[in-house]
């Protein structure tokens, strides 16, 4: 068995669903931000134990909460509001804790948008670490989410995915949400200008460290909104996607765009990255 964190807030719409997909973990642990709607009634009236702490970047909360929360048990599943567990989940996280040859696995997400899971244009498995033993693993800040870090016996992966409704609060709250996030992108950005790229990054067994180095070069392309867009809607194939496909490369593309956008910006000193809030 093992534990499952949910970080929150005001996410009254996808709470209970969430919490229902992991009814059978004896301990559920929802870290909310101070909502303002009915997210941690909902979770109460489910069972979770509910703890606060204001907000400040997804790393620092992860860590607080590795640091600050007596979970029963040794290994903690980090599970969004907006995803959903499954069975075949399940009995494989308990396989690789049996085993216990890692500090942490990196697991895949299915994102499911207007109704169908978009398989090719998100470039799944496109995994994140998820399952960890606590004491053995920190987080850092990167860019507007976090990155594993100080991870002490490695990474494994597990191939059974979660199911990821990002979408599930409309497209203008997607909308809205990324504006704030392509903030912190730019200023990522930024912060690595010019470091070169490890090229050999890219023929190493690590998917995490070629992930990281195309990030990296990616950021660097001239057009890259457009490259994305291209990039998931022809080579990665997401026309065999449909018109759900479609739409999410548009998105992905003007994603980019405003990145790369508010990194002008800044470099034409239009916008102070430090005042922003």
């Amino acid at each position: 068995m093992f534990s499952i964190l949910i970080l929150t807030k005001d996410e009254e719409i996808n709470i209970a669903d969430c919490l229902d997909s992991v009814a059978w973990c004896d301990d559920v642990v929802v870290l909310d931000s101070h909502s303002h709607d009915s997210t941690c009634a909902l979770a109460g009236e489910r069972g979770a134990r509910v703890s606060f702490r204001k907000f400040d970047d997804f790393g620092a909360q992860r860590n607080y909460a590795l640091d600050e929360i007596s979970f029963k048990h040794p290994w903690v599943f980090h599970l969004d509001a907006d995803e959903r567990f499954n069975d075949d989940l399940r009995r494989e996280c308990e396989r690789v804790i049996s085993l216990d040859e890692c500090s942490a696995f990196l697991v895949p997400n299915r994102i499911i948008f207007l109704g169908k899971w978009i398989r090719r244009s998100t470039q799944y498995p496109y995994p994140q670490v998820r399952l960890l033993k606590v004491g053995e693993v920190r987080f850092a800040k990167a860019g507007h989410g976090q990155r594993e870090d100080q991870v002490k016996r490695g990474v494994g992966s597990i191939n059974v995915a979660y199911d990821h409704f990002n979408f599930s609060k409309g497209i203008g709250e997607w909308v809205e949400k990324h504006n704030r996030y392509s903030d912190e992108e730019a200023v990522d950005v930024l912060s690595h200008d010019g470091e070169s790229v490890r090229w050999s990054a890219l023929w190493q067994v690590s998917s995490i460290d070629r992930k990281r180095t195309l990030k990296r070069l990616h950021a660097k392309l001239p057009g890259r909104w457009l490259f994305k867009f291209l990039y998931l809607f022809v080579w990665k194939r997401g026309f065999l996607d449909g018109y759900p496909g479609f739409v999410y490369c548009v998105l992905q593309g003007f994603y980019d765009f405003l990145i790369t956008a508010k990194v002008a910006e800044i470099r034409a000193g239009k916008s102070d990255p430090v005042k922003k809030s």
